[in-house]
């Protein structure tokens, strides 16, 4: 691969390696491996690797940013690693483009084939985590899982502010209001406490990575106290 071409791909993944051969490792796809028959290594054991770290980094990011059950948890986990997600993750950043493919893959498609775009991206994490640590892996990752998370259409876990909502307004003459009691922490690790108010009573409290997920906290906590989770 033209260098200019590895620099691209850098600059698209926000990540300049030390050691090259770990990303050449990364794009070598099985089938290339096997057709030049020089005993070059495939991806196939960085996306081991990588798909150990994607889970272990967005497994914490979840944990510290999202307050809830242990099965919402998983299923917001399970939506993050899928090969849905991850072939969306590689098509952002093009990495069908760079990869090196066998004739036979290369006719029928590869580039563009969901399995082989979300292994890649294991081995380009794993790559990046070879390279560098946890860290930049961490950084690279939660790029993606940021965004993907800000769109909640893709997942399926309990909105608990709105059950909340739902229940009050049955009444009028009540409000329900949030209140953001604490903040503390350093700005990559913020930790926020908010109670949930009906009217000047306290009835759940709650924390979390950001304010939205402290709130939804707090609504669970309400909601269970009313004995509807």
């Amino acid at each position: 691969m033209e260098q200019t071409n590895i620099a691209l791909l850098e600059e698209r993944i926000g990540y300049t390696f030390q050691k090259r051969k770990f990303l050449d490792i990364a794009l070598t796809h099985s089938s290339y491996a096997n057709e030049m028959k020089k005993n070059l290594s495939s991806n196939e054991r960085q996306e081991f690797l990588g798909d150990a770290v994607l889970s272990i980094i967005v497994s914490d990011y979840l944990f510290h940013t999202f307050h809830l059950a242990e099965g919402d948890l998983t299923k917001l986990r399970a939506a993050m690693v899928c090969e849905k997600s991850l072939c969306e993750f590689s098509e952002e950043i093009g990495l069908g483009g760079y990869l090196k493919l066998g004739r036979g893959e290369e006719m029928m498609g590869g580039r563009t084939r969901p399995s082989i775009l979300a292994d890649a991206f294991e081995a380009l994490l794993a790559a990046i985590y070879l390279d560098g640590g946890i860290e930049p892996a961490r950084k690279f990752v939660l790029g993606f899982v940021v965004d993907l998370l800000e769109n909640k259409e893709h997942f399926a876990f309990s909105d608990y502010k709105t059950m909340l909502q739902e229940i009050i307004q049955k009444n009028p003459e009540e409000k329900l209001s949030y209140v953001l009691v604490e903040e503390s922490g350093p700005d990559h690790h913020k930790c926020f406490v908010v109670e949930v108010h009906l009217n000047s009573n306290v009835i759940g409290r709650g924390s979390g990575g950001s304010k939205k997920s402290a709130e939804q906290a707090a609504a669970r906590e309400a909601l269970k106290l009313m004995g509807q989770t």
